[in-house]
């Protein structure tokens, strides 16, 4: 029986993917902190889902190779697929940025991601060889999560319009702006020369007056689900935890 750990933390994400794993037959942990339950059989698969501050650890605890795509795989993405400018620099040089940027870490929520008017304005506590993005600041009109597996999008949701969060519209979108939104992941999946793990989440969204692009790419075991199928995402999840012996 596959095992769902699962922090315990309290959030809405968590409950209804307790609630998906138990209908799908699944058995759930709960994990606090860095303890890990005894007795867990790894030989049965397990799904993680839990802080990115732990997960790494917990991993490593349990020799799990947790997949996740490369701190620099938005910048090396053809141009056609982001439609903006993205460098991998360090924090020290996004300190000098004197004009506004979109700033964020490339793989984690250690600082808040958005566009900085200057460099001045970032946090002052990370140190200066700490990786981050820059890019070019752009409007994006609506975001999609795409929960992908084996190139292909197991579960698809909205999750910002115009900067507000789609759960306050229960995640509702036209059906074209669903099919194009879909249309994109699946042309981007399908460019053998795109790297990406064989599970991830792939955000996709539409820049004002450019087109649809990328927005990011992030690891499956960490994000949020919006309105994606819980049971879906669950697959997915679970395609994104491998025995470290595997790779």
């Amino acid at each position: 029986m596959t095992t769902l750990l699962l922090s315990a933390r309290p959030s809405e994400d968590n409950q209804t993917l307790w609630r998906a794993a138990i209908k799908s037959g699944w058995h759930v942990e709960r994990v606090r902190g860095l303890d890990v339950p005894v007795d867990l059989d790894l030989k049965a698969g397990i799904a993680l889902y839990v802080e990115a501050i732990y997960a790494p650890i917990i991993a490593e605890k349990l020799q799990l190779t947790l997949l996740e795509p490369a701190s620099d795989w938005l910048v090396h993405l053809p141009e056609k697929y982001r439609l903006r400018n993205i460098q991998l620099n360090t924090f020290g040089t996004a300190r000098l940025c004197e004009k506004p940027t979109f700033i964020k870490p490339p793989n984690d929520k250690s600082f808040q991601a958005k566009v900085y008017a200057s460099g001045r304005d970032l946090p002052a506590d990370f140190e200066d060889t700490m990786p981050v993005l820059l890019a070019e600041p752009v409007k994006f009109e609506v975001e999609y999560r795409c929960f992908v597996m084996d190139r292909t999008v197991q579960a698809m949701s909205p999750y910002l319009r115009n900067g507000r969060l789609s759960k306050l519209d229960n995640y509702q979108a036209p059906e074209s702006e669903v099919r194009d939104a879909r249309r994109f992941a699946e042309q981007l999946l399908s460019n053998p020369d795109v790297s990406l793990p064989e599970a991830v989440v792939l955000d996709v969204g539409l820049i004002k007056d450019c087109g649809w692009a990328v927005v990011e790419a992030n690891a499956a075991w960490g994000s949020g689900i919006y309105g994606c199928d819980p049971v879906k995402v669950l697959g997915v999840m679970q395609r994104a935890v491998k025995p470290a012996t595997l790779g």
